[in-house]
């Protein structure tokens, strides 16, 4: 999976959309409600904090059991203590991937789709660059990934 970086944006003016109370339904319709329960700014949401986050755009399939698709924008925390289970931004050696981290007796590299074989990195040659904490998917784009 090829990565390529971006930062956040240096404004810090938030921009606040609606954020609705009723929740939708993804099974049979329910009669929508008209008020708003708050605003929601998604750098709020997305980015605890700020001096630590970047955003990476993923390429690559290797991760789309995990609903991490080709053309993702990936929310990365580089100062989120990595747990077994989450899904990081690793190096190994010169080489950056996104893959679940495996932790205990022997350390691994997980993807997330069953064509690609785990990989067991040299402690001492792997690197944690951050957690992803959000993926951000174009509707239009996954749906393609998916067919």
């Amino acid at each position: 999976m090829k990565l390529i970086m971006l930062t956040p944006a240096e404004s810090n003016k938030p921009i606040n959309l609606p954020l609705f109370l009723e929740k939708v339904s993804c099974g049979f319709p329910s009669p929508a409600q008209d008020y708003v329960e708050k605003e929601l700014d998604l750098n709020e949401y997305c980015i605890k904090r700020r001096s630590a986050t970047y955003y990476l755009r993923a390429h690559g399939d290797s991760m789309k059991d995990g609903f991490l698709f080709d053309g993702d924008l990936l929310v990365v925390d580089s100062a989120e203590k990595p747990v077994s289970g989450d899904i990081v931004v690793a190096s190994v050696g010169a080489e950056f991937t996104v893959k679940r981290l495996q932790l205990g007796q022997r350390i691994a590299l997980l993807p997330m789709n069953p064509t690609f074989p785990p990989f067991y990195p040299d402690p001492d040659d792997l690197n944690i660059f951050g957690v992803v904490t959000h993926i951000i998917h174009r509707t239009r784009e996954l749906l393609k990934c998916l067919d």
